[in-house]
């Protein structure tokens, strides 16, 4: 029987890796606009439209959470975006991988310096 790549007996590789990618952007996109919407609520009912009122709203352990699973969310959309392009349009493997890297290096230091804001003392 001859190898070909063809019909039913290809070799398919990475299954699915494409529909993991499109619900994490679909995931990741929900709780953003979750996150924007609850933003939004507190915003149009807020009396107080100063630096104290957004630092009482900042101050709930619960909307702590929220916001830094929104960054989260933000940072994970945005690397399967970056990742995709890279992939896509950079070809030598040296360069791609260390603009991945960088990328990365640079999302979990953005992921530190949002968790370092919203626990400071």
């Amino acid at each position: 029987m001859p190898k070909d790549n063809i019909g039913p007996h290809r070799l398919v590789v990475g299954a699915h890796y494409g529909f993991k990618d499109w619900l994490a952007q679909r995931v990741t996109a929900i709780i953003m606009i979750a996150y924007t919407l609850v933003l939004l609520v507190a915003f149009l009912v807020a009396s107080d439209f100063s630096y104290e009122g957004w630092a009482s709203l900042f101050a709930q352990q619960w909307f702590k959470m929220f916001t830094f699973v929104a960054f989260l969310a933000l940072f994970y959309h945005a690397w399967v975006g970056m990742r995709d392009i890279w992939m896509d349009y950079i070809k030598p493997v040296s360069i791609r991988l260390a603009l991945q890297v960088a990328t990365i290096v640079w999302l979990v230091a953005c992921a530190g310096w949002a968790a370092q804001i919203l626990w400071r003392a």
